[in-house]
């Protein structure tokens, strides 16, 4: 994934289905907190506050608003 250029561990950037943007824990192959199914997983937003389909997304996406330290972050321990 990180070749990929997705930023994976403590704080990667995810966008669920409706757009919102928040920090999660995203470690490959391993997953508290979340459904995995593939390259998606299902999980808690707490923006739009639901339980939705995240994806990881690209560092070369994101704006400057949207780095890591200026997004929410969901619940480190469910």
């Amino acid at each position: 994934m990180r070749r990929r250029g997705y930023r994976v561990g403590l704080d990667t950037v995810v966008r669920c289905r409706d757009g919102h943007l928040f920090t999660t824990i995203w470690i490959p192959g391993a997953s508290l907190k979340a459904v995995r199914l593939g390259t998606v997983r299902i999980q808690y937003c707490p923006v739009g506050r639901h339980f939705t389909v995240v994806r990881p997304v690209k560092e070369a996406e994101l704006a400057g608003a949207e780095r890591p330290a200026e997004l929410p972050h969901d619940v480190l321990i469910p």
